[in-house]
């Protein structure tokens, strides 16, 4: 069967809402803060093969490399999948799975005894046991210190669900009663999405289905090859490094060679760094997912995200390297990082094929995680994400003062203060952008936040420091990076500062967190931002006057706040005088 293009964009744009749909559901039921209030899980659909059709909903680094836990239950269970079954799983060398915490519920959707795909949910659960509260459990040395690890399980058979596995999971969480209303959110959205599939299907016929799922999967990809004829053919290189392996100092690298050639794109991590001692090591699916984001993006939606569009990228991971690392390395932290040096790897390899597209770096996580007992003696487990980092900017526009993290791009929603404080054992003192956060350009960098909070109680706090120790958010075609960010709690009893620059797990008693979130790199020479809005951004404490003569050449007087035009233009002829003679280095080492 043949289908016009306006008729894929709209069976395009029907799966996408039947997938935010199922987004909606979930928001609305969920337990845990963490879905409710932050997000952090997503949707998808996919086609009876596998293969992805729709991640309109939740966090892309979720969705990107769905097909490969899809796989796994038509590996396991193909044969064997029926009306009212639902699957669950969660490893990432088992299952296909991103991460431990991130647990997948998969349901098939069968009309008339006929496979026509799957309606999938990928949510970050509070907890899953494993060495510290939260799953985020900086001393991992291998997997199994990390929580328990699911392979696919069929956890719903013909429309009974399997208790006794139900009271296992529960058992296995610190969190049982979040769990409980969670799993049965995550199966009332698949349910959804089931649904609304199959009233598609009825009203089209089962092989008109079909044959349109494989059109929209054929549609995108013919797109996504349009998309990469724009780059110029060639090969491209990109490397981003953190600078520690959780725990000592070393350069752990993620390099790409990106070749473009006839609408396709290669990208060849030959070169990274070997898998490392602690839980920031990729499993294949989250390389993949990573980037799927990289590209995608890049693009800017002129493509469906789907799974055709990734037929036309290719990847090669070395088996072994922190791209692909082997049992049993650890993983958990691997949806962050390595997944921002993946990210940014990746963008300065296509920044350098296309320099007016080139994206900016985010900066890394600068937050913390706290658990402990609540008043009804419940653990609870608190994400700090009012601290969350500051994007980049990119040609034509400024960065967010702060969207999550880079592996969300912006999916993820920062949590409601006072709702926390209703929530938690916790009061907010301070919420608010940062000031010279963002790295200055012609497009200034996101500026990131600060957030101080009095925690009541003593708790068990889990550090992800990545972006204190240097600038992390990169500048681009003469822009500067961000700003370092920071965490410092001071214990209530006098004990003394502690300044969290390392990951690690510490309990620790009622105390002042204090946390500046690193800022986002600038894109373009700062000297080209319009003088009118560095004003704006003087007045709106988003730029201080210091910076605004320094790195934009711009005067404020500081007693009226006015602009001085002529004082301004003089200072910028003079600062652009001087670069002539001392040319100044570009701060991205991807784009001259």
């Amino acid at each position: 069967m043949s289908f016009d293009p306006i008729t894929l964009a709209l069976v395009q744009k029907q799966l996408d809402h039947v997938s935010k749909y199922m987004g909606w559901a979930m928001t609305r039921t969920a337990q845990s803060p963490i879905f409710s209030e932050s997000h952090d899980f997503s949707c998808f659909l996919s086609d009876a093969a596998g293969d992805a059709l729709s991640v309109a909903d939740g966090l892309p680094i979720h969705t990107g490399g769905g097909d490969f836990a899809v796989r796994a239950v038509l590996r396991d269970y193909g044969g064997d999948l029926h009306d009212g079954d639902v699957f669950l799983l969660n490893d990432p060398y088992e299952a296909g799975g991103n991460h431990l915490p991130d647990w997948t519920i998969i349901r098939p959707i069968l009309l008339d005894g006929t496979l026509l795909g799957f309606a999938s949910n990928r949510a970050h659960q509070s907890d899953i046991g494993g060495g510290a509260a939260g799953t985020y459990n900086a001393a991992a040395t291998e997997i199994f210190h990390e929580g328990i690890r699911l392979p696919v399980l069929r956890l719903v058979e013909h429309g009974e669900l399997r208790r006794d596995l139900w009271r296992l999971l529960l058992l296995n969480s610190r969190t049982p009663d979040l769990l409980d209303g969670d799993l049965a959110a995550m199966l009332g959205s698949t349910k959804t999405g089931h649904d609304k599939i199959l009233e598609i299907a009825r009203e089209l016929g089962i092989e008109r289905t079909q044959a349109v799922f494989r059109a929209v999967l054929d549609h995108a990809q013919v797109m996504m090859q349009d998309a990469i004829r724009t780059l110029p053919e060639g090969e491209y290189f990109g490397e981003d490094i953190s600078d520690t392996d959780c725990f000592k100092t070393v350069d752990v690298a993620v390099r790409v060679r990106m070749t473009v050639k006839d609408g396709h794109l290669h990208m060849d991590f030959t070169g990274s760094s070997p898998q490392i001692r602690g839980f920031k090591n990729s499993s294949l699916a989250n390389t993949t997912s990573a980037v799927l984001m990289g590209v995608m993006s890049f693009f800017n939606g002129r493509v469906p995200q789907n799974q055709g569009a990734m037929r036309q990228v290719s990847i090669t991971a070395p088996l072994g390297s922190v791209v692909n690392a082997m049992p049993p390395a650890p993983m958990t932290m691997n949806t962050v990082h390595p997944t921002s040096e993946i990210v940014h790897a990746v963008w300065k390899a296509l920044g350098r094929a296309v320099v007016d597209d080139a994206c900016a770096g985010w900066g890394k996580t600068s937050h913390c995680i706290s658990s402990g007992r609540n008043a009804n003696g419940r653990t609870y487990v608190m994400y700090h994400w009012h601290g969350s980092s500051a994007p980049g900017a990119v040609k034509g526009r400024d960065g967010f003062p702060a969207a999550g993290q880079l592996c969300t791009l912006g999916g993820m929603n920062l949590p409601n203060a006072e709702t926390y404080e209703q929530i938690y054992p916790v009061t907010v003192l301070r919420h608010e952008m940062r000031t010279d956060g963002g790295g200055a350009g012609e497009y200034r960098g996101g500026t990131g936040l600060h957030y101080e909070a009095v925690a009541h109680g003593e708790a068990q706090y889990s550090f992800r420091s990545e972006g204190t120790r240097k600038s992390t958010g990169y500048g681009i075609n003469g822009g500067k990076g961000g700003a370092v960010g920071s965490i410092v709690l001071t214990p209530l009893d006098g004990s003394g500062e502690i300044d969290a620059q390392d990951y690690g797990v510490r309990t620790i008693g009622p105390t002042h967190i204090k946390i500046a979130s690193s800022g986002g790199g600038g894109f373009g020479d700062p000297l080209r931002r319009p003088p009118a809005k560095v004003h704006r951004d003087v007045l709106d404490e988003t730029v201080s006057i210091a910076a605004a003569r320094a790195d934009y050449g711009v005067v404020v007087d500081p007693q009226t706040l006015d602009l001085d035009l002529p004082a301004t233009a003089a200072l910028r002829a003079g600062m652009a005088a001087a670069r002539q003679s001392t040319p100044a280095k570009d701060d991205d080492d991807a784009v001259a």
